[in-house]
C-alpha cells in the first residue's frame, strides 16, 4: 500500500484535477487532430507555403494583442466560468467548420475567419486554464506536479490526435477531424461541471483595465528572471516554431507522402514532447530548471536543422523527436518556474505575459515562416529558425547564474529550497 502511494502522483489527489485531466486530455487530441486537418486543408485547397503561414497568424494574432487584457479579467472574475465559456464557444466554431467541410462548400475564407474566431475564444481561455491550475489542487506543494502532468497531458495528444488525424483524412476525409474535436468538448466541458470549485477570493485593487495591464507589465519586467524567460519564450515562439506550418511541404513535397506521412512527422514530435513532459511530471523539485530552459532551444535548434536537411523519413520521424522534446521543455519548464514564484493577485496577468510570449508570437512567425519558405524554401528557413534558437540558448545560458541568484531569496522565502 504505501509503495502505491509513492508511485501515485501529488496531483491526482485532488479530485478536481482529475477531472480536468480526464476532460482536457479526450478533448486535446481532438484540438490536435483538427490542427492537423486544418493545415492539410488549406495546403490541399491553395498549395501555397504563405496562405499557410496567413491561416496560422490569424488563429494566433489576438493572443498578441488581447491577452494581456484577458489575464486582467481572470484576475478578477472566476476563471471557472470563464473556462465553462471558452470551452462551449470552442466547440461551436469546430463543428462550424465540420458542416462547411462536409457539405462542400468550404473556401479559404471560411478557414481564415474560423482561425480568427478561435484566436479570439483562446485569447481568454489561454489565461484563464494557466491561472485556473492552482484552484484544482488542495496542496500547494502539488502545483509544479500538476503543471507537469498538463504539459505531458498536452503532448501525449500531440502524439495520438495527429496519428489519429492522418488516418482519419486518408481513410474518411478531413471532415470527420472537426466533427470529432467538436464532439470532444462535451468530455471537457462535463468534467468542469462536476467539479466542486470552492470561489477564489483575490483582492481587487482599484484601477482601470489600462493600469491593470501596465501593473503586469511592470511586475514582469522589473524583475530580470521573469523578464529573461519572457523574452527567450518570444523568440523561440517566432522563430521555433514555424515547423508547425512547413510540415505540410516537408510531407508531401520532399518526402512524397500524404496525409498520412504528416500524421507520422507531428505524432514523432509529440512523443519526443511527451518524453519531456513525463520527466518532468516526475522532478521531485523545482530547483535546477533553469538549467532545462537554458538547454532547450538549442535542442530545438539542433533538431530543426538536422529535420531541414533530411530527405529519408525514417531520419525525418527521428528529429522531430528531438524537435518536440526541446519544444516541451521551454514551455512546459518556463510555466512551471512562473507559476511557482508569482504573486497570487497578480497570476492570471503573468500568465497572460506569457501567453503572449508564446502563443502570441506564433501567429508573426507562421507569417514569417511562410513568407520565408515561399522565397526560399522551407529547409532553408528551418535552419535558419534553428541557428537562432541555439544563439537564445547560448545567450540565456551566459546570464543564467545571475538569475539564480536572484531566484533564491524567492525559494527560500517559499520555503522550496527545503526540500532538497
Amino acid at each position: 500500500m504505501n509503495y502505491q502511494k509513492q508511485l501515485q502522483l501529488p496531483a491526482f489527489r485532488s479530485r478536481n484535477y482529475r477531472l480536468f485531466f480526464v476532460g482536457q486530455g479526450i478533448s486535446l487530441i481532438g484540438t490536435w487532430m483538427t490542427q492537423l486537418a486544418t493545415v492539410w486543408l488549406v495546403y490541399g485547397l491553395t498549395h501555397s507555403a504563405l496562405m499557410l503561414g496567413l491561416v496560422g497568424f490569424t488563429s494566433q494574432i489576438p493572443n498578441f494583442f488581447l491577452a494581456p487584457f484577458g489575464g486582467v479579467f481572470v484576475d478578477r472574475f472566476s476563471r471557472y466560468r470563464t473556462l465553462i465559456a471558452t470551452q462551449i464557444l470552442a466547440m461551436i466554431q469546430s463543428l462550424a467548420l465540420a458542416v462547411l467541410v462536409f457539405t462542400g462548400v468550404v473556401q479559404i475564407w471560411h478557414i481564415i475567419a474560423l482561425s480568427l474566431l478561435q484566436g479570439f475564444i483562446n485569447a481568454l481561455d489561454a489565461p484563464a486554464r494557466q491561472a485556473f491550475v492552482p484552484e484544482l489542487v488542495e496542496r500547494r506543494d502539488d502545483l509544479a506536479n500538476a503543471i507537469a502532468i498538463n504539459s505531458t497531458m498536452i503532448n501525449g495528444a500531440r502524439l495520438i490526435g495527429p496519428a489519429i488525424g492522418g488516418l482519419l483524412i486518408a481513410q474518411i476525409g478531413v471532415a470527420y477531424c472537426f466533427l470529432v474535436d467538436g464532439l470532444s468538448y462535451i468530455a471537457v466541458i462535463g468534467g468542469l461541471l462536476a467539479m466542486n470549485v470552492k470561489p477564489l477570493k483575490i483582492a481587487v485593487t482599484p484601477g482601470n483595465p489600462l493600469q491593470k495591464v501596465a501593473e503586469g507589465f511592470v511586475y514582469a519586467f522589473r524583475f530580470p528572471p521573469i523578464r529573461a524567460i519572457l523574452l527567450l519564450s518570444t523568440l523561440v515562439s517566432l522563430m521555433g516554431l514555424q515547423n508547425t506550418i512547413l510540415v505540410p511541404i516537408f510531407a508531401e513535397t520532399i518526402l512524397e507522402g500524404g496525409a498520412e506521412t504528416l500524421g507520422f512527422l507531428m505524432a514523432a514530435s509529440g512523443l519526443g514532447a511527451l518524453s519531456g513532459g513525463i520527466y518532468l511530471a516526475t522532478r521531485r523539485s523545482i530547483v535546477g530548471i533553469g538549467k532545462l530552459i537554458a538547454i532547450a532551444p538549442a535542442i530545438l535548434g539542433v533538431g530543426l536543422i538536422a529535420f531541414a536537411v533530411s530527405r529519408y523519413l525514417p531520419l525525418s520521424l527521428f528529429t522531430m523527436l528531438f524537435v518536440g522534446l526541446g519544444t516541451i521543455l521551454q514551455i512546459a519548464a518556463s510555466n512551471t518556474f512562473l507559476q511557482t514564484i508569482v504573486d497570487e493577485d497578480k497570476r492570471g496577468r503573468l500568465m497572460s505575459l506569457y501567453t503572449m510570449s508564446f502563443l502570441g508570437m506564433i501567429p508573426v512567425g507562421n507569417l514569417l515562416g511562410g513568407w520565408l519558405a515561399s522565397h526560399i524554401g522551407a529547409p532553408n528557413t528551418l535552419i535558419i529558425d534553428g541557428i537562432v534558437c541555439i544563439i537564445g540558448s547560448v545567450i540565456f545560458h551566459r546570464q543564467l547564474p545571475g538569475l539564480t541568484r536572484l531566484v533564491r531569496p524567492i525559494y527560500e522565502q517559499k520555503g522550496i529550497l527545503a526540500v532538497e
